[in-house]
């Protein structure tokens, strides 16, 4: 909940999905969605690492006048 709501603090972020996908003795696996335009990966990366978390991949960035939904 911490992580969610300093990311939602961050200039240009509209919205902040954060969801548990696994549980491990020392690690949580999670996958976070950010929306909001002109978002900063840099930002967005040095707030995670302040949490002690890392990214382990970028699943997906849409950009552009018009997004494309499956």
């Amino acid at each position: 909940m911490d992580i969610a709501r300093k990311l939602s603090e961050m200039d240009s972020v509209d919205g902040v999905e954060i969801v548990v996908r696994e549980v491990d003795r020392r690690v949580e696996t999670v996958r976070v969605t950010v929306d909001g335009e002109n978002l900063n990966f840099d930002k967005i990366n040095t707030a995670l690492e302040k949490f002690g978390a890392s990214v382990h991949s970028v699943d997906k960035v849409a950009a552009g006048k018009r997004l494309i939904t499956p």
